[in-house]
């Protein structure tokens, strides 16, 4: 017996297999991603029995055939990794369609145990499956579980150490048409003669594959010889069967589970209709649907940013009194501002969106752990795909209104990798909260009468653009069609608590722990970017004298103040200093408010020095450099340097660029309901300068929390690149139109 086992469970999608997973290994799970793809791999170490047991939670798959990335991930940990046992979760509430799984695992020769899971639903259907002889007829031993409940999960670790030190197996082979058997053994037969580096396979398995035209397994083998064999047999097999090799082939396993389910399986006159149809009749109607989904998803979207609001509040609170502390406790001007403004800033701006993805993605996991979700692929896969597009790719594009960072890392739904990152590229055009400051701070600049009109334009032409780019990219850079939608409806469950945890869990983890390394670094560097280099200290020598000036005025002032008995009335002390300045004489209490009103109009002009510092140092920076370089570029567009800078800084978080206007026109970092900043950009710029802004920062590359997350769930720097650059040269050209084209009826 071995000391250390490796089980690997394989299953479809809604089979109950992560929750199986879940409570055989708790939160002992190692979770990263396959080499190269962006496929999830879940590993454990558990000990059994005085045993170290390896569980490996393979991507749920409808079968080996190399149709999607999860697919060739399982096959190859099956083939590669060579696990000692495959453990095959089957919804027993949907046998018949499981089980093709299952006898393609069945092929390779592996040893293998089947978990019939869900028996709960299976009974409440009719189905009444005969486990003993099934399990005989198989060769395959079989134990009935209820994941959900935990009921049977224990017997399926003994069934496994059973089957893995068990060497003989003695599964049926499943025997296709004559035609087809005869170019099985050909094929078999060549490949012993003409394939080296095969000992992983099995060779008829590997002849089955051929003739199925799977195409890893051609590059596996790639002899002449074999390919002239099986382009013989595609003639010969049509002509004889009247259907292609890898469709006679499928039905072939399907007839072997029919015949194995109408010996052994049962069904009353119960499972005719059941609660799922009943439900169905209503959410997956033609009519209702599409409103039932969009008013259950404005409820999850609302009742994510209501819920999360308060605790992002917290964590800005909590980031801001961190970075008082250090403003007060690192004495070093360099050193405290890349403490504050580059690594508490930039953690800070990544952290506090962790509220809403918490509890965004306990809704999901909700939704999909009920069955809903896959009805709402199944209800908007027809729209989604007249633009290329997985009716699953809705989900991100909705979640894209709130912030782009959740919606890219729902896109981890969709089973098809090109279907994936394409939504990924385009999802960013939907306008995200993030905007929102933007659009508040010029709309009513520049457009007071018509507020909800020009709002109501931008956010569509975020959504046309959409459209547009995901068709463009469809038919060149990602060229194919989008995956088939072969899904089936699951039966309505309820959620269990832990696995909706578990996954809420992982998801934020996964945020936190890879998305924040890449931010933290980027934060930095846009911090640099505004600091240096260092504004000359001579001339910040010119803006200290001034500021000592007006420093000695205030002392002076206040002296004389004191001096008098006259107290400054703040909110805090109103009533004492009323009470106190009430007993000076009304030439002591003149003489005191224009001593007051001097310190005041000294303060104001300190404000507007240091607002001048922050101007000049932005401009001397190296960020205020590329805007002035950049200038040139963007003057097509209307915009000077100091859109362009403020555009840079954006990169951190697009409301940034609100307060780098506010900095760049020295009235420090302005809020999007900054009165003085609207004015200065209405002396400065037209409405239709305004309106290219904000068709700019919606169109243009996405902030780095979306940057980092693409990288991570693409698993590619190449797409995140292609997306930053891609949507910055979209943003330019349609502002360009936008703003020439304005011009023209100025």
């Amino acid at each position: 017996m071995k000391e250390n086992l490796t089980i690997a469970l394989a299953g479809n999608p809604n089979s109950g297999k992560t929750t199986i997973y879940n409570a055989l290994t708790g939160a002992r799970q190692h979770i990263g991603n396959y080499p190269g793809v962006t496929v999830e791999k879940k590993e454990s170490i558990i000990t059994y029995n005085n045993q170290q047991l390896k569980i490996i939670d393979l991507p749920g798959t409808y079968s080996l055939t190399a149709y999607s990335v999860e697919e060739v991930v399982a096959r190859n940990v099956i083939i590669n990794e060579k696990p000692d046992v495959v453990v095959d979760i089957i919804d027993s509430s949907n046998l018949e369609r499981n089980l093709y799984l299952a006898v393609q695992l069945m092929e390779l020769r592996i040893p293998l145990v089947f978990v019939f899971n869900m028996k709960d639903m299976a009974q409440e259907m009719g189905i009444k499956i005969d486990i003993k002889s099934l399990s005989n007829l198989f060769g395959v031993p079989i134990i009935e579980t209820v994941g959900s409940k935990g009921d049977g999960v224990k017997n399926i670790l003994d069934e496994a150490l059973k089957a893995a030190n068990m060497p003989d197996i003695k599964y049926p082979v499943i025997t296709y048409d004559k035609v087809i058997e005869k170019y099985v053994n050909s094929v078999e037969e060549l490949i012993k003669q003409h394939s080296t580096n095969i000992e992983n396979y099995n060779t008829r398995w590997l002849a089955v594959k051929l003739l199925e035209g799977d195409k890893d397994v051609m590059q596996v083998i790639p002899s002449p010889i074999i390919q002239e064999e099986i382009k013989r047999a595609n003639v010969d097999i049509n002509e004889m069967l009247g259907d292609s090799p890898e469709t006679a082939i499928a039905s072939a396993r399907y007839g072997f589970i029919s015949g194995a389910c109408q010996e052994c399986v049962t069904t009353t006159v119960e499972a005719r209709h059941n609660m799922s149809d009943a439900i169905d009749s209503v959410l997956v109607n033609r009519v209702l649907g599409i409103p039932i989904f969009l008013g259950l998803m404005y409820l999850v979207f609302h009742l994510t940013f209501t819920l999360g609001d308060p605790f992002m509040g917290f964590i800005e609170q909590f980031f801001g009194f961190l970075g008082e502390k250090a403003n007060v406790l690192i004495t070093h001007d360099l050193l405290r501002s890349l403490i504050v403004d580059g690594i508490i800033g930039g953690v800070g701006g990544v952290i506090v969106f962790l509220p809403n993805i918490i509890f965004l993605f306990i809704a999901i996991a909700i939704l999909e752990a009920s069955g809903y979700m896959a009805r709402v692929a199944f209800i908007m896969d027809k729209v989604m795909h007249k633009i290329g597009l997985h009716g699953k790719s809705f989900i991100p594009f909705l979640i894209g209104f709130g912030c782009s960072v959740p919606a890219i890392m729902a896109t981890r739904t969709l089973d098809n990798q090109r279907d994936r990152i394409l939504t990924m590229l385009v999802t960013p055009f939907m306008s995200c909260g993030a905007r929102l400051p933007i659009y508040l701070l010029i709309i009513p600049a520049f457009f007071d009468k018509n507020q909800a009109l020009v709002l109501w334009v931008v956010y569509l032409i975020g959504i046309v653009i959409a459209i547009v780019i995901a068709k463009i990219l469809g038919m060149t850079v990602l060229k194919g069609e989008s995956a088939p939608f072969v899904m089936e409806l699951p039966p309505y469950r309820i959620p269990t608590l832990k696995g909706v945890l578990m996954q809420m869990w992982e998801r934020s983890w996964l945020y936190l722990k890879k998305a924040g390394t890449i931010i933290l670094f980027v934060s930095i560097v846009m911090w640099a970017l505004t600091v240096f280099p260092l504004f000359p200290e001579n001339k910040v020598a010119e803006y200290e004298k001034g500021l000592s000036e007006l420093e000695q005025i205030i002392e002076e002032k206040t002296a004389e103040l004191v001096k008098i008995g006259y107290v400054v009335m703040t909110d805090e002390n109103m009533q004492e200093a009323e009470s106190i300045n009430s007993k000076l004489s009304d030439r002591e209490l003149a003489k005191a408010e224009k001593i007051a009103a001097e310190i005041e109009e000294a303060n104001m002009q300190i404000d507007e020095i240091n607002n001048k510092v922050a101007e000049a140092e932005l401009e001397y920076s190296a960020a205020g450099r590329i805007g002035k370089f950049i200038e040139p570029v963007l003057a097509p567009i209307g915009f000077d340097w100091k859109i362009g800078t403020a555009l840079i800084g954006a990169f951190a978080a697009k409301e940034v660029f609100v307060a780098q206007m506010g900095i760049v026109y020295s009235l420090g970092e302005a809020g999007e309901d900054s009165e003085a900043l609207r004015d200065k950009l209405r002396e400065n710029y037209s409405p239709l300068v305004g309106f290219a802004i904000m068709v700019f920062a919606l169109l243009s590359a996405p902030c780095m929390a979306t940057f980092a997350i693409v990288k991570r769930e693409s698993n590619s720097w190449k797409w995140a690149f292609f997306q930053f650059f891609g949507m910055t040269a979209v943003a330019y050209i349609v502002t360009f139109i936008i703003y020439q084209t304005g011009r023209l009826f100025m």
